[in-house]
């Protein structure tokens, strides 16, 4: 990457994002054969550029000229994004993920201390807990429908990361399905203008209300963590930026996870083969093989939770394999895209094979300075929920042809808004 000052020529026009998030893998083929950074269309005719490739995505975000500030976003400086845009979020919304330099190591710090390993950790016998009583609620389910048909996304990917991270922030069970109904709103990328801003401010007005049970009631939660964080200089999370945490933290803490899940069951449901070699291993722990971990590590990869993530902004003129990215254009960095280049994961890099030596090269969680915290709970979340659902499920198979499955509506996240299974 070497900085420039004139765009190169494009013969192509940008590509236009599909706001329904249909066929991403194909459409990820395509962009990433254009080229490392192509120019793309977001919705409101917003122009944008994508990162679609494993090396130059990797030196982009680690880029000292690239900024997660949306005072170096020039169209919203300028005044030229429309109201209501459904990204608008993910660029104004005050937090870790919209700072830079000290600002986001202030941020990050406070966060940090709250988000220990240890209270992680902590969280593993009710993380086993919830996920032996949704599978008993996904079995009663299956066994009440006549055709012994249930959604695994309703019955168990959903409801174990949102009630678990509900847990670790202290939220009332009250609130639980409202804010996931929310949250969805918000990811979406084919929620209309009025709605856009709706959401936001319930979301803004739950969790203000979450803020104020746990400053008037403290307790062993992740936000009252939060409220009473300080650094040395005695600094606190402001209450703007504490809502912004909170929301990146609802968000992020189980939409990734919950289609982490439903993409593992998918690719192993696809993959017989796959799924016999990690069940062979667990019928003997001692023998060699995939673990489970494998399995959520080459999901991670081979078919990302996130695939194309806003925004980061170059501050001067960047040049990306032979595209000049200009100073203050808004950037998506795809992780789908990049989980399936070839050049850093082989001829074979759309197979989806857990025995892949170099599965944990992805790029899933970001990486560098906004590597996500929340790694290390998603990834034991997951290989927790797959080992228990096949071990008490080994036969159990998608209900559906895999193209009959419908994508839900977004760019940004990636899974399909329901996985209908048969148990076996």
């Amino acid at each position: 990457m070497t900085d420039g000052r004139c765009p190169v020529p494009h013969a192509a026009p940008p590509h236009r994002l599909d706001p329904t998030g249909a066929a991403q893998h194909a459409v990820n083929d395509r962009l990433r054969a254009r080229g490392a950074a192509v120019p793309i269309l977001l919705p409101g005719e917003v122009s944008a550029y994508a990162i679609t490739r494993h090396e130059e995505l990797k030196e982009f975000v680690t880029h000292p000229d690239v900024a997660k500030n949306a005072r170096h976003f020039a169209a919203l400086r300028n005044g030229e994004i429309p109201p209501g845009w459904p990204l608008a979020t993910f660029a104004t919304v005050q937090g870790m993920t919209t700072a830079d330099g000290a600002d986001h190591r202030r941020l990050r710090s406070l966060v940090t201390r709250a988000f220990t390993p240890r209270r992680v950790e902590a969280m593993r016998p009710a993380v086993e807990e919830l996920t032996e009583s949704l599978l008993d609620g996904l079995e009663r389910a299956a066994a009440d429908a006549p055709d012994g048909v249930a959604d695994l996304r309703r019955h168990l990917a959903l409801p174990l990361p949102m009630g678990v991270i509900c847990r670790l922030l202290g939220v009332d069970a009250e609130y639980q399905d409202r804010l996931h109904e929310v949250s969805n709103e918000i990811v979406s990328t084919r929620t209309g203008p009025e709605r856009v801003v709706a959401a936001n401010r319930e979301m803004v007005a739950i969790l203000g209300q979450v803020a104020a049970a746990r400053l008037a009631s403290p307790g062993d939660d992740l936000t009252s963590a939060l409220i009473a964080a300080r650094e040395e200089n005695g600094d606190r999370l402001s209450e703007s930026e504490l809502i912004g945490t909170l929301l990146l933290m609802i968000v992020a803490g189980h939409e990734t996870t919950l289609s982490l899940i439903t993409n593992a069951v998918r690719a192993l449901c696809n993959h017989r083969d796959q799924l016999e070699l990690v069940l062979s291993r667990a019928r003997d722990a001692e023998g060699p093989g995939p673990a489970w971990g494998d399995v959520v590590e080459e999901t991670l990869r081979w078919d990302a939770p996130v695939s194309y993530f806003p925004f980061r902004y170059p501050t001067r003129d960047l040049e990306v394999g032979d595209t000049v990215i200009p100073c203050g254009a808004p950037v998506l960095v795809s992780y789908t895209s990049a989980g399936r280049d070839e050049r850093a994961h082989g001829e074979d890099a759309d197979r989806f094979d857990i025995t892949r030596a170099a599965a944990t090269r992805h790029l899933s969680f970001g990486h560098g300075a906004h590597y996500c915290l929340g790694a290390p709970l998603a990834r034991m979340e997951a290989t927790i929920a797959l080992e228990r659902l096949f071990t008490r499920f080994p036969a159990l198979e998608v209900a559906v042809p895999d193209e009959e499955l419908v994508p839900h509506p977004s760019f940004v996240g990636n899974s399909p808004v329901e996985l209908p299974v048969r148990l076996g």
